[in-house]
């Protein structure tokens, strides 16, 4: 039975590129869990409003287990998706990584990939509120997951990181606090306004 490395966050994080990186590091396969989803059939429609395909995550869950037990020798998986802690088992998870950014440097980030209106501001809330991390803590609990934060860090970094934490297989998390650093900066009232009107 394989392993995986869970690869989460709110989107604009950073998760793919680590992704790519960290598993060309440890010689392990990477599962984009956004593409297997499309090349697998497992929308089931289109969010219009914000321009998101709507995931089966129960299908896709079934469709992760299976591919993690047929891997060739077990070995390493790394799993990438913002939603990757509701399709991920824990019986199969290595350890789980939530990557975090400022929100002010992920508005940036998120509006050059061309989101807009309720979605840019809907990403930037999950954000602040933390909900890929306390998804995750609940999926695998908190001595599995390790939170870190990528604002203005290079992939490289982040991935040497994560090296040394996959070495020493400890969690670690509430590093990451953007509701009370966005008060201290005078920022929150502006996050949060942005969905007004929307």
């Amino acid at each position: 039975m394989a392993k995986a490395i869970v690869i989460t966050g709110t989107p604009g994080t950073g998760k793919s590129t680590v992704a790519r990186l960290l598993a060309e590091r440890l010689g392990a396969g990477v599962l984009e869990l956004g593409e297997l989803a499309i090349r697998e059939g497992f929308c089931s429609s289109l969010d219009e409003e914000r321009g998101t395909l709507i995931v089966e995550t129960d299908l896709l869950a079934q469709r992760v287990s299976e591919l993690l037990a047929a891997r060739p020798g077990g070995g390493l998986l790394v799993v990438v998706g913002h939603y990757a802690q509701h399709v991920v088992p824990r019986e199969h998870v290595l350890m789980a990584f939530v990557l975090r950014r400022h929100p002010l440097e992920l508005k940036r980030v998120l509006e050059a990939r061309g989101y807009r209106g309720r979605k840019l501001h809907e990403n930037l809330l999950s954000e602040v509120l933390d909900v890929c991390l306390v998804e995750a803590v609940q999926a695998y609990g908190p001595e599995l997951v390790y939170e870190l934060d990528t604002t203005g860090r290079g992939p490289e970094e982040v991935v040497e990181e994560l090296l040394t934490a996959l070495r020493a297989r400890e969690g670690r998390v509430g590093v990451v606090d953007w509701l009370g650093q966005l008060e201290q900066e005078g920022l929150l009232e502006e996050i949060i306004r942005m969905g007004d009107g929307l």
